[in-house]
């Protein structure tokens, strides 16, 4: 999924980077990329416990319901 917003991105300026894997992993196709999206999270202020590993329990986007956005 990531990787159809990342080639979306600069035409219809999407945080592509804003999405990783239900585990809480980056999962681009190279450790390149990975690593630019690490870098584009952690100038966000988003810490990773491990490698490319964020804690979903610190971070996980949580709603109640729809009309909460």
């Amino acid at each position: 999924m990531s990787w159809i917003l990342h080639s979306s991105s600069k035409k219809y300026n999407l945080p592509w980077h804003r999405v990783i894997s239900s585990k809480g992993k980056i999962t681009l196709n190279t450790v390149k990329d990975c690593e630019y999206q690490k870098k584009l999270l952690e100038l966000e202020g988003i810490k990773f416990s491990d490698g490319f590993n964020v804690d979903l329990k610190e971070y996980l986007w949580k709603i109640n319901s729809i009309e909460e956005i």
